[in-house]
This record gives C-alpha cells, sequence and structure tokens, in this order.
C-alpha cells in the first residue's frame, strides 16, 4: 500500500435467494468506486450460498465518507435493504500492515 495511512472498509452480507438484479448493480458500485476520490482497490467475494465479503480500500476516513454520501451508492444501499440483503455488517478499519507473497516465475 503507502506510507500514508490506509482505511479498509469490510462490508459482509448473505443475500435473499431473490436477489434479481443484484449483480448488475455490484458491478456497477464497483466501477463506481473506482472513479471516487481516495479510492485504492477492491477485493471481492460471494459463495454460491450467497455469503460474501467486499473490502474497499481508501486513503481517507473523509473519501469513505464522501463514498457514502454518494447518490448513485445511496440508492444501492437502500435497495441492498429492501430487496437483496438478508443480512449485512460493516466494519471501517485502519490498515496497520500490508504484507504480500508472489511467487517467483521457473
Amino acid at each position: 500500500m503507502s506510507d500514508k495511512p490506509v482505511y479498509a472498509v469490510i462490508f459482509t452480507s448473505t443475500l435473499k435467494p431473490s436477489a434479481e438484479d443484484y449483480d448488475a448493480m455490484a458491478e456497477e458500485m464497483a466501477a463506481l468506486s473506482k472513479q471516487q476520490p481516495g479510492f485504492l482497490g477492491l477485493d471481492s467475494v460471494r459463495n454460491p450460498s450467497g455469503e460474501g465479503i467486499t473490502v474497499c480500500y481508501w486513503d481517507s476516513l473523509e473519501a469513505i465518507a464522501s463514498w457514502k454520501e454518494n447518490a448513485r451508492h445511496r440508492h444501492a444501499r437502500q435497495r441492498g435493504r429492501d430487496e437483496w440483503y438478508e443480512n449485512y455488517s460493516l466494519k471501517i478499519c485502519r490498515v496497520e500492515r500490508d504484507e504480500r507473497f508472489t511467487p517467483s516465475a521457473r
């Protein structure tokens, strides 16, 4: 990452079986988040039973707050509560360390 503080927004959720249009909105939100000031990266996975986790990395708490206020993101969050999620949780954390492993080419 960098020498500056990095923040992670950790979003875990379980989809309802009838979560129509969810995948399209998730793709739209991923693309839109990448355009936001302060965005650093995103990791996301979902298993076949509907449990998923998305981690977005940001350069400041202000950038996270700005993303939360984005009109299209607000709309997606409301649809999530109304239509898609059985449950979810959100955590905001400061990343204290980032270690990586990349196997060398043979």
